[in-house]
């Protein structure tokens, strides 16, 4: 997939809210960006990278399970300037949907983790294991979450940890990279 036209497409959090979604989900995905906080460790951790990673993100702004996950996404990039989240609407750009299909679905949200020239290290997305989990524990079936109530703290926190460790695997992948320490010398 041929993803720098794409990610150039794609907008920061606020512009894609503000392009895509209703006051009510606005105000939804809000509720839950002010209630996402990273420990100093994890602060710490991702102002720490030296590599540029771009990270694509395929979302829906009526969807229950971006309302949880893209507030977080948001805010690690908000650590770092070598950090850049985009988010992308679902229907925007059915080809990058199509490159990220899950399950032989069009699950959102799919984020793809690009180096700074946009070839693609590793994706990841739809809902995090602690996610899985949370659902099994509570509903033993197939279920999709509004965000019309916010995860709980600790869901919250399991969430934001998980996510914090994939952007940590990429970053590594980016810093060990053979191709990007020949250039950089490093």
């Amino acid at each position: 997939m041929e993803w720098t036209g794409i990610f150039a497409e794609a907008y920061g959090y606020a512009e894609f809210l503000k392009r895509h979604a209703t006051q009510e989900q606005q105000t939804r995905w809000q509720a839950v960006y002010e209630r996402v906080t990273l420990s100093a460790a994890q602060q710490e951790l991702l102002r720490g990278f030296v590599r540029e990673m771009h990270v694509l993100c395929v979302t829906g702004a009526w969807c229950g399970d971006c309302v949880n996950q893209c507030p977080i996404l948001a805010r690690i990039g908000e650590q770092n300037p070598k950090i850049a989240v985009r988010f992308l609407d679902r229907d925007a750009v059915p080809a990058a949907q199509d490159a990220l299909l899950m399950n032989a679905g069009r699950r959102v949200p799919a984020v793809a983790f690009l180096s700074e020239d946009d070839e693609e290290c590793g994706r990841y997305g739809d809902r995090t294991l602690a996610a899985y989990r949370q659902m099994a524990a509570d509903r033993l079936g197939p279920a999709c979450p509004t965000g019309i109530v916010p995860p709980g703290p600790e869901l919250l926190a399991a969430v934001t940890a998980e996510w914090i460790g994939q952007f940590e695997r990429n970053q590594l992948m980016l810093r060990l990279s053979k191709r990007l320490r020949e250039k950089y010398a490093d």
